[in-house]
């Protein structure tokens, strides 16, 4: 199930994004960026639609994908 960026405080929205960073370890190409840029650029794509933040009921975890990864899995699963 996506949740809807605009629903979660900023607090509980920052801390989400930070998990991600430290998690897993994204690289952003050849150029190092400071913690802050990446938290930026996460919360851009995450306006822009490009990713989106997924609760799985199953395991009860929230995580942050690509939307087009989503949909992909969506689309094969069979529930």
């Amino acid at each position: 199930m996506i949740i809807p960026v605009e629903q979660l405080q900023q607090d509980t929205l920052l801390a989400i994004i930070d998990e991600f960073i430290l998690r897993e370890g994204t690289d952003y190409g050849l150029q190092e960026c400071s913690h802050q840029q990446k938290v930026l650029q996460i919360q851009e794509q995450l306006t822009s639609g490009r990713l989106v933040i997924v609760f799985s009921e199953a395991y009860e975890t929230v995580n942050i994908m690509l939307a087009e990864q989503f949909q992909q899995q969506s689309a094969s699963d069979p529930s």
